[in-house]
């Protein structure tokens, strides 16, 4: 029985024809699908604060007792306002005159847009020369507009001789706000302004820059896209620092993704003369390194959700969620762009198809900087590691300077700050807590026995528990009890409950986010614990917020070495090479550290730094730092199939080169960008980060891991196939 003949074969120009068709149809789909995405995402890049938060105990675990007591205060007070300090100082005594004309500026402030009703009055300090009022800023209102607006008002209303600031809560935030405010212009500008220049810089082109900076651009609006609506359905906490941080990270990663793939279509144009083989090829060599760069950043990213502090949870399935999109940029948006475009996209300098002088120099280039450094380490491999090492070790020791148990809150914000400078004023003649009590919430039955512990500590200035029938919500409490609101003889409210537990605030002696009122907290949560009182307020705040990250920091280190050591055994099918990228890696990042303490407090004076910064410092550093071993190592492997290990390591290197000193110098400069917003945490972040990938792509990946790796032969690929296969 004779088989049926075979399905013919379609002629060739038939098959060239529908290739064709599908050269031309697939792009442009791409392309337009992108399209479609960064115009719905790019008009939500001035609307991030309608989604986001930057209220600190919103990020705290719900255990923490600063969180209950925070969810406790609506009940309490029936308002979700956020109160502000009004002072007023003066060099010379205040006269009646001017102590009326505070009043009544005081009194009218509700007048003001923003600005609750329930106004304290005018309370002057034992030595005459200042007065403070608490006013609350209704919570819906937009705090930075309402707190510049009452500050005008008050100064209006007032003699041009008496100084007035707005501090307390609302002038903090407000603050923050107002340091966050660059965020959608100023920082992403910045940014994609240095990468332009760095682009043009490298490339000497003008088509390609404008190309690998539409698909970053691309990535970062689809990215926003959904982390918005994610965040619009409470899914995932947003907050101006976690925006700060997903558009440095997309642009960043999304340039270094799209330059591995450009340099590999360069490559593959001189031995191709047709540009969608050039891309396909491209594709292929790119897709593994480029996928498990992502993978291991992502993997770095989603560590951060063992955290207890939602702020680090949150970011990380946000920055996880913009290097997907990074990723898919590169592998999709960008070779659809090339494949458009082909040769012309380097104009004017065009890479020529030119196979015999690639085989001549048998797919290496024998002049520059890299072939000489090539030379260099084939000669001396173990004296360069040694030497690198030893230097990076000195730099490393700086980390013992560093002081990263967190800063006062009103240190969060750089440059002039008129909360600041309230609260220095304030401190100066009132009670240095006031307006930013210690809450403790406790049973009705252990009313007086709470309010005997905090009026017994020195740290405590005054007591005063929440009333049913107090003009302004607080009855003084002494230490035989409640005592009488208003004219002596009146009797004591009786106590607002709920629940049966009572709200009692104490003033506290010390300025609320110092250590001394932190002492003060600490001591008196001890002192209550038989007890069962919950302790909340700014001061507890910060407290349980440092405690969460440094808790956060001791946990989450370990565990992100583990995976990403894991990621590259499977990338590289050994372990002895994972092992010390590894230790490498951890030794750049102590040396970004130790170099950075030194910086910071030889240079910049810091007050210190959150606990926070060496966590998300190690999370980028590491995570991003192994990028470029794994752009190496990858193409090294897959030399070392072909020429032997020891060549297959020089090869990669000058082949690598260029494409990751450029990522690099990408990289480093879109995260120095974030130092433009002045926030604390972010400026230190941005040093440490540039600082690190800096150290990462000139030091570790071009000397340090190479120089290794070459003394160490072929028994770097133990136990792989490669490992087993003859002698190098």
């Amino acid at each position: 029985m004779s088989r049926p003949d075979p399905t013919p074969t379609p002629p060739i120009r038939e098959r060239s024809r529908r290739h064709s068709w599908v050269r031309v149809f697939l792009p442009v789909a791409l392309i337009l699908v992108w399209l479609v995405g960064a115009s719905l995402g790019g008009p939500l890049f001035g609307k991030v604060d309608e989604v986001s938060s930057n209220e600190q105990t919103t990020y705290l675990p719900e255990s923490a007792d600063a969180t209950q007591v925070q969810q406790l205060l609506g009940e309490f007070n029936d308002s979700d306002s956020i109160p502000a300090i009004a002072v007023f100082t003066s060099e010379d005594e205040l006269t009646d005159a001017e102590l009326d004309a505070i009043s009544d500026a005081v009194a009218d402030a509700p007048n003001v847009e923003g600005v609750g009703d329930d106004v304290s009055p005018a309370l002057p300090s034992d030595d005459g020369r200042a007065v403070q009022a608490f006013i609350p800023i209704d919570g819906d209102a937009e705090l930075a507009d309402a707190t510049a607006a009452l500050g005008d008002e008050l100064r209006a209303a007032v003699p041009d001789h008496i100084s007035v600031y707005i501090t307390g809560p609302a002038g903090f935030s407000a603050d923050l706000v107002a340091g966050f405010a660059g965020i959608d212009g100023l920082l992403l500008g910045v940014a994609l302004l240095a990468v332009l220049v760095i682009l043009v810089l490298v490339y000497r082109s003008f088509l390609l820059p404008i190309v690998v900076l539409s698909t970053s651009l691309f990535a970062l609006c689809v990215a926003l896209l959904v982390v918005w609506w994610l965040a619009k359905f409470e899914v995932l906490l947003l907050s101006g620092q976690t925006q700060g941080i997903l558009f440095i990270l997309v642009i960043g990663a999304a340039t270094d993704y799209a330059l591995l793939f450009v340099a590999r279509f360069r490559e593959e144009l001189r031995v191709a003369q047709d540009k969608g083989t050039a891309v396909i090829a491209a594709w292929k060599g790119s897709v593994e390194p480029i996928v498990a760069s992502g993978g291991t950043v992502i993997a770095g990213l989603l560590c951060l959700l063992l955290s207890d502090l939602k702020s680090n949870s949150t970011l990380g399935p946000v920055a996880a969620i913009g290097i997907v999109f990074a990723m898919l940029s590169a592998l999709t948006l960008l070779p659809s762009l090339l494949l458009l475009f082909g040769r012309a996209v380097f104009w004017p300098r065009r890479p020529r198809f030119e196979p015999e002088v690639v085989a001549a120099e048998h797919g290496m280039r024998t002049t520059g900087l890299w072939a000489r450094l090539a030379r260099l380490i084939k000669r001396r491999p173990r004296v360069i590691w040694i030497v690198t090492t030893l230097v990076l070790l000195a730099g490393a020791a700086g980390i013992t300077q560093l002081d990263a148990d967190g800063v006062p809150q009103s240190d969060l914000v750089l440059g002039a700050s008129e909360a600041r400078d309230g609260q220095v004023a304030l401190g100066e003649h009132f009670p240095g807590g006031s307006g930013s009590p210690a809450y403790v919430v406790v049973d009705e039955q252990h009313l007086q026995d709470a309010a005997n512990v905090m009026l017994q500590n020195d740290g405590i200035d005054a007591v005063s528990v929440t009333a049913a029938d107090s003009p302004s919500g607080a009855a003084p409490v002494t230490e035989d009890g409640i005592t009488a609101v208003g004219p002596p003889g009146t009797p004591a409210p009786d106590p607002t409950t709920v629940d049966g537990d009572v709200l009692l605030q104490g003033t506290l002696t010390d300025a609320a986010d110092s250590e001394a009122a932190a002492a003060t907290v600490r001591e008196l949560r001890g002192d209550l614990d038989d007890l069962d009182a919950l302790v909340g307020g700014v001061t507890a705040t910060s407290i349980d917020t440092n405690d969460a990250s440094i808790h956060d920091r001791n946990l989450i280190i370990p565990v992100i070495l583990v995976v990403i050591m894991f990621i590259l055994m499977l990338l590289l099918r050994s372990i002895l090479a994972p092992v010390l990228l590894i230790l490498t890696t951890v030794l750049s990042f102590g040396t970004a550290m130790g170099v950075s303490a030194l910086v910071f407090n030889g240079i910049f004076d810091f007050p210190g730094a959150d606990p926070a910064v060496p966590l998300f410092g190690f999370v980028f550093l590491v995570a991003l730092g192994i990028d470029y071993n794994i752009f190496l190592m990858t193409r090294v492997r897959e030399e070392s199939k072909a020429h032997g290990t020891r060549e297959g390591i020089l090869r990669g290197l000058l082949i690598t080169g260029g494409v990751i000193t450029s990522a690099g110098l990408v990289l480093a400069a879109t995260f120095a960008a974030l130092s433009v917003i002045p926030i604390l945490f972010l400026v230190q972040l941005a040093f440490i980060v540039a600082f690190g990938v800096l150290l990462d792509t000139f030091v570790v990946r071009s000397l340090l891991v190479p120089a290794l790796t070459y003394d160490i032969g072929k028994a770097i690929w133990w136990p792989s196939k490669l490992w087993r296969r003859g002698e190098d």
